[in-house]
Parts: structure tokens; sequence; C-alpha cells
């Protein structure tokens, strides 16, 4: 299955993961093994909340996220998947089933077909006009994981919050992240490993003062409900070509992060320096082995 050009990048993850970032890690049936009685109870759990496949998935996938996530114990794994369960089937409903139907949709005839990704997208219309696969792409790599890769600096986020609510521009984020995890647990089953989502922000051309308040808020707002709602996702978070006076405030105050957030960060200048449409990085791309080699070095290296 190819995935390419929806999601945008949301934040940094503070979520905690019992993985290193290393290519090489159990095959997804030996884990789907070793915990399928901790999976069984997660499921019965989330099927006394909803009996709608949608609300509450029906593959094993989905729960051994929240098994392998690295919780304090498991009153707090459970009031997580509970929460989590309750938002798909109230306030997230109307997200996740746009974003189910779209991938069944797209998989049809055997061949990802992303028009029905895009056209099922929450004020898509209005949103994709600024975020486009020049400045916001999704794809995979040879590991099976996918990685999205956003230029913020090539989008004009004062324009997209004059059309739309930050709301609005949240529902968009997070029917994105409902897209791609639902893809990494698919392609999961297909490459027998648990894949990740690995994010790429490449900030060259960031303006350091200026922009859209209220596209940050919504960033904001999305990345923290995201980080809940998906455990076990994110891979590592690429911070590329940053600003030189940016650079140096990241560098002062990134020794103020959780241990957590700083194991997921790579900073590196020059990947993507060469790429001037980001769908170069896609399959068939121009730009795509440069790419891949430097994510290589950059994800999943320790």
């Amino acid at each position: 299955m190819r995935v390419s050009s929806l999601a945008i990048g949301l934040s940094i993850s503070s979520l905690r993961s019992v993985f290193s970032f290393s290519a090489r890690a159990p095959s997804l049936q030996s884990l789907l093994a070793t915990h399928q009685s901790d999976i069984a109870s997660l499921k019965e759990i989330a099927f006394s909340i909803s009996d709608d496949a949608v609300v509450a998935p029906k593959d094993d996938v989905f729960y051994l996220r929240y098994i392998l996530n690295g919780y304090d114990d498991e009153e707090e794994r459970i009031a997580a998947l509970k929460s989590n369960i309750e938002w798909r089937k109230s306030d997230g409903k109307a997200i996740v089933t746009r974003a189910r139907n779209a991938i069944q949709s797209a998989m049809e005839g055997g061949k990802w077909d992303n028009g029905h990704i895009q056209n099922a997208a929450p004020h898509g219309d209005v949103v994709l006009k600024y975020l486009s696969p020049v400045n916001a792409i999704t794809t995979s790599l040879p590991s099976g994981d996918l990685v999205y890769c956003i230029r913020a600096g090539k989008i004009d986020d004062v324009g997209l919050m004059s059309a739309v609510s930050v709301d609005e521009m949240v529902d968009f984020f997070l029917y994105s992240k409902e897209v791609n995890a639902a893809v990494a647990d698919v392609r999961s089953v297909e490459t027998d490993s648990l894949l990740k989502l690995i994010t790429c922000n490449d900030l060259s051309g960031v303006k350091l003062i200026g922009g859209s308040s209220s596209f940050r808020k919504s960033l904001s707002q999305a990345s923290k409900l995201a980080n809940k709602l998906y455990p076990s996702l994110n891979g590592r978070t690429l911070m590329l070509n940053l600003p030189s006076l940016l650079g140096a405030l990241v560098k002062l105050f990134t020794p103020l992060f959780p241990a957590a957030v700083n194991e997921r960060l790579r900073f590196s200048k020059g990947p993507l320096s060469k790429v001037e449409d980001l769908r170069e990085i896609a399959i068939g791309g121009n730009g795509r082995e440069d790419f891949i080699n430097d994510v290589d070095r950059l994800a999943y290296s320790d």
C-alpha cells in the first residue's frame, strides 16, 4: 500500500515507548502472542463501551499499542483506553468515521487512492488550498514506517486561519492523525512489524516573528489530544534546517525538556535543502534516495 500527501506534522510527542529507535524490533506476531491475554482484556473493556468497530476497532494492533506505551500501571492504561474510546464515541465520532471510511475506499482495488482521503478531510476544501503535497506530505520508508514531512515556513498560515477556525483546524489535524494511525496498523500486519510514524519538520524559511497565533494554537491543541489518543505511534521527531537564532534557543531549552522528549528529538542541517517540492521525496521522486538515507541516519540511530 502506498501512502502520500495528506498529514501535517503535529508537535513533539512526550509519549514513552518500551522500544529503542533501532529499525530492528520484535516481530508483530511475537508481540501479539506474548500479550494475547492483555489484548483480550482491553478489547473486552472497549467493546463494553461501544460495539461500533469504528469506535472500538476489532484489530489487535490497536490495543497492543496501549500495552507497549509504558503507562505507570494497569490502572492508568485502562483509564487511557476508556477515555479514548469515549472520545471516539462522542466528540471524535465524525472524525474517526470519516477517516476509516476514507481508508476503506482508498484501498479498494489493491492500490492506494489518496483522493478519497483528501475528499473526506474535514474542512479539506479550504485547508488543502494551503496545505498541499508541496509543503506537507506523508510517505512510507523502506522499513515500513510512515514519515510525514512539513515545511511550516512555506505555509500561508495567516491566510489559512482567516478561512477556518481553530476548532476546524484541530479537527483536520486529528483526522490526519487518525488516517496515519489506522494505516500504520494495517501496514504493521502486512510487514509483521509494529510500525511508527516519524515526524520531519523542515524549518527553513520559518519566521521568528509574526505568523498566525491561531495556527499555533490549533497545532498545540491537536498535539495534546493526539498524544493521548494514539499511544505508541510516534517515532523520532526530526528538526531540520533551523534558523541560527532559533537553533540557539532550542539548544538553550532542550535540557529542560523531559527525557522522553529529548530522546525523540534529532537536529540536523542539510537534509531537504536541495528539495524544492516535497513531492520529490515521495515514491519515484528525484529527491527520495537522499531523503531516505538522511531519515535512516537520523531516525534509527541511538
